[in-house]
């Protein structure tokens, strides 16, 4: 090991004796036939109900509708993630569960509640203003919510932080509202077939304007309210378990109040909607991005100061933790890679970036003393990725430092400059600034170590 945690956790046993043969329901292989067959039944049943509410013709025009901002809202999100990318599968799971799973629990619980409630007060109108200002909410965030629980459950690795929570909880939201708009627009555009309404007067261009022009977002917000919680929880020690559950439910409690007060904006009056929007939904979005792009800056500040420690050890090159830790020097590498050698080079500086950033988060964890028993274990799985792409890693961001790195001031020596004419000054200081001057344009000094450190892939 080149780095060592400063809190030390035991290894697990090795061996025959440290070996468990897993029954047949936990092999990943059963578990995720189960997940897709569970997914693609409730496609399925979400599907019939849907069409059987707005008619053939309604399901596809409110489906191509509904489709055009998908793509804005998951690139959107993709974007946050850019410092450390997290895997494709993650994303495509709490899509489908939000489009699939989520949609067809919200149709059932809340078609089945509204019911009974207006069995029990006998008022209809007081039955579906409860049902969407008390009920939705609940039954809403919480099947949204599910997705964002099984990812950071059985995906603990690749969920560590609140950029993590955010994304995971915003695409199931897009899920969500893609078959939410479908059934909406589709509703909608029967509704004109039958007054027959055409044009920017027709109830499907107004649907279509609050829901996908003026409030995409909506869904998305609320559930990332939950995706925080889940985030912080997710930094939190080992032992601070109260954190861990009261940090989601949190975050789910304020998902569902700001859900509550969006659906019973109408009934503060005509314009009540327009005030919820102006006075809590805007100031919300943008406090949220705020945040989401503070903490990716802040990812981006613990891998310069993480790093340097592997670069001494001689696992990373002296150039690479400032190429790492900004976002125009990974591009560069990205773009100098596939210029040199080809796309598939590309992606391999992009897979070193991910690695070295979670090395990185990895080990700012350890040392806050956040990490996992299994702190060793990965460190070295993460180590040994990074050696492995190293050949077409290294030239890339080696070329991206220098091209990326700023100026130096050269500092004055300590007694101050000799009193010399001004054109020998001058040359002082230039030659000064050539013999303290880092290579490749490496900004930072390199302490000294007190033994040499260890590297076992060092040939």
């Amino acid at each position: 090991m080149a780095i060592r945690s400063p809190y030390p956790h035991p290894m697990p046993p090795a061996g025959p004796a440290g070996l468990r043969h897993a029954r047949w329901w936990q092999r990943r292989a059963i578990r995720a036939a189960a997940l897709v067959t569970l997914l693609a039944l409730s496609g399925l049943v979400i599907l019939a109900l849907v069409r059987e509410q707005t008619g053939t013709e309604g399901f596809l025009v409110g489906l191509g509708l509904a489709t055009l901002p998908v793509p804005l809202l998951v690139a959107a999100f993709r974007w946050l993630q850019r410092v450390q990318p997290g895997p494709w599968r993650n994303l495509l799971f709490a899509f489908a569960w939000g489009a699939c799973a989520a949609a067809l629990i919200a149709i059932v619980a809340n078609s089945f509640a509204t019911r009974w409630i207006t069995t029990a007060t006998a008022d209809p109108t007081s039955a579906d203003t409860l049902g969407a200002t008390v009920i939705a909410p609940i039954v809403e965030e919480s099947a949204k919510a599910a997705a964002v629980l099984l990812v950071f459950l059985f995906r603990r690795r690749e969920f560590t932080g609140i950029v993590d929570g955010v994304v995971i909880a915003g695409v199931t939201a897009t899920g969500f509202a893609f078959t939410e708009n479908i059934l909406y627009l589709g509703s909608a555009f029967g509704t004109d077939q039958i007054n027959g309404g055409t044009g920017l007067a027709s109830v499907t261009a107004a649907t279509f304007f609050v829901r996908v022009v003026m409030s995409p977002f909506a869904h998305p917000l609320f559930t990332v309210l939950t995706g925080i919680g889940f985030g912080i929880a997710a930094l939190s020690a080992d032992r601070q378990s109260w954190r861990r559950v009261l940090l989601p439910l949190g975050g789910l409690l304020l998902a569902m109040g700001l859900h509550a007060l969006w659906n019973g904006s109408a009934v503060f009056g005509d314009y009540g909607f327009f005030a919820v929007y102006a006075i809590f939904m805007l100031p919300a979005f943008g406090l949220l991005t705020w945040l989401v792009i503070w903490t990716r800056q802040r990812g981006l500040r613990i891998v310069r100061a993480e790093l340097p420690a592997y670069a001494i050890a001689g696992w990373l090159t002296a150039p690479e933790p400032y190429a790492l830790g900004t976002m125009r020097a990974r591009t560069l590498a990205r773009d100098y890679a596939s210029y040199t050698q080809g796309k598939a080079a590309a992606r391999t500086v992009a897979q070193y970036e991910a690695y070295a950033t979670s090395l990185a988060l990895l080990r700012h964890r350890g040392r806050k003393g956040r990490a996992g028993a299994d702190f060793v274990v990965r460190e070295r799985e993460l180590l040994h990725a990074l050696w492995e792409r190293r050949e077409a890693a290294r030239p890339a961001l080696a070329y991206a430092a220098r091209a990326t790195a700023p100026v130096l001031v050269p500092m004055p020596p300590p007694y101050g400059y000799p009193q010399q004419q001004p054109q020998y000054r001058y040359q002082y200081q230039q030659q000064h600034q050539q013999q303290h001057q880092q290579p490749y344009g490496y900004p930072y000094a390199q302490p000294a170590m007190p033994y040499p450190a260890y590297n076992p892939y060092r040939g």
